[in-house]
Formats: C-alpha cells, sequence, structure tokens
C-alpha cells in the first residue's frame, strides 16, 4: 500500500504503520484517512499491527493549520480524529503502539487506544494538554484516558494537562514498557508476532467484551464533541 505519509509494510503476519510526515506528526485530514486506510489493509490481510511514528515524535496531534482555519475541514478532522480510537479498540487482531518520542493530545489518544503500548527512553513528553490551550476535555478523550491510566494520573492529566516524562508516564500507565531507542521497532515487532500466536478468534471476543462499553461510549460522544468544539470556537482548539 503506498500513501504520501503513513507507510504501510508486511511481514510474517505483523504489519507495520508508520506516521511520518517530516515534521511534527500532525494528524491533518489526509494522515487520518491514510491511517485508517492503512488498518482496513492490515485487517484485510489479518495481520497483527505496530503503530509507529517518526524519529522523535509519535504524534503531536491534530493538525493546527486546519484547526485553525475552522469551518468543515476541521470539523471533518475533528470528526475523523475522535472517531479514530473506536477503529483501534475494535480491531480484531493485536495492536502494539511503538512510541518512538513526543505524544501530545489526540497523539496520546491514538496511542492509548493499543493493546499494548511500548515507550522509549529519552527526554520525550506526553500529554494531553487541551486544558493548558483553552479547550475542555473531549468526552471521547477522556474515556481513553480512564480506560488505561491510574486514577491519580488521570485526574492530573484531564484537569492540569500534566506533561509526563519517559518514567513518569510509565508509572501512570500510558506504557507498559519502556526500552530503549534503538531496540523500539525491535522489540514491537516481536511482541506483535508473540501477541499474533494468541486464538485469533478467542482474542477478538475478548476484545469486543471487555471494550463494547468503551467504545459504544466514544462512539456516542464524537457528534457531541463536536458539538462542544463548535460553540469553543475550534480555531482556539487541537
Amino acid at each position: 500500500m503506498s500513501s504520501e505519509f503513513v507507510q504501510y509494510t508486511l511481514a510474517d503476519g505483523v504489519a507495520t504503520i508508520r506516521i511520518d510526515d517530516g515534521k511534527r506528526n500532525a494528524l491533518s485530514p489526509q494522515v487520518l484517512r491514510e491511517i485508517y486506510d492503512a488498518f482496513d489493509q492490515a485487517e484485510a490481510d489479518r495481520a497483527s499491527v505496530v503503530l509507529t511514528g517518526r524519529e522523535d515524535v509519535f504524534s503531536a496531534g491534530f493538525d493546527l493549520k486546519v484547526m485553525n482555519r475552522g469551518g468543515p475541514a476541521a470539523l471533518r478532522m475533528l470528526r475523523a480524529g475522535y472517531g479514530l480510537p473506536a477503529r483501534v479498540l475494535a480491531y480484531p487482531y493485536p495492536v502494539v503502539a511503538a512510541c518512538n518520542g513526543h505524544s501530545m493530545a489526540m497523539g496520546v489518544f491514538l496511542m492509548l487506544s493499543a493493546d499494548y503500548i511500548i515507550g522509549t527512553r529519552g527526554d520525550f513528553r506526553i500529554s494531553a494538554n487541551e486544558v493548558a490551550i483553552g479547550m475542555t476535555m473531549p468526552r471521547v478523550a477522556a474515556a481513553v484516558l480512564r480506560n488505561r491510566l491510574t486514577p491519580s494520573a488521570f485526574q492530573r492529566a484531564v484537569t492540569l494537562a500534566e506533561f509526563f516524562d519517559v518514567d513518569s508516564a510509565h508509572r501512570a500507565g500510558f506504557f507498559d514498557e519502556v526500552v530503549e531507542a534503538g531496540g523500539l521497532l525491535a522489540r514491537a515487532r516481536a511482541k506483535a508476532a508473540d501477541f499474533a500466536s494468541l486464538d485469533a478468534a478467542a482474542h477478538k471476543a475478548s476484545k469486543r467484551l471487555v471494550r463494547a462499553a468503551l467504545i459504544r461510549r466514544i462512539r456516542y460522544s464524537v457528534p457531541l464533541d463536536l458539538v462542544s468544539a463548535l460553540r469553543q470556537g475550534i480555531r482556539r482548539g487541537r
């Protein structure tokens, strides 16, 4: 599969989806479409997935240029972004997120939708920084954060827009493990290959069982979050 900003490779039943816009991996409308397409291709290939970014950034969140212009394009971007966690959470095969650097806002919510998350040692920051930039935390984002973080970290992330370093992010629940940068992709692919040995039908059924309420909540929340974005003024949001 050939795309401009999202690279898809398949080897030994593991699909690697790599986001690379050459900058901060902003989740623009085109990048979001390419991520959806990559997951569709991976599902058609019945592959476990490694989702990763570029160099020292996983994703900085929504594309601020599109957000600042407002209008229908910004709303379409928000709709696609807010719906993406449900797509990843419901993906029928294992998903490993390999976070190779900074992850902010919508980038965090995408990362936290994976089944297993590996962080990278380094001077990196993880933050759901909506409150810091004048935006009420979206319902979708709060649901994804609550699903992964410890209660105290959840409160600090949502209400105080705390910036977590790698070690504190690990303790908070953003990461399941942390590795040295040079070993990140190899470790992620090894975990994805290990998870691929699980019974596929049981994995799919169990995932849907325990996540059904969360996925319903996300899908129900998307239109509400779009209304909230309009009321707040999407030019202020991220």
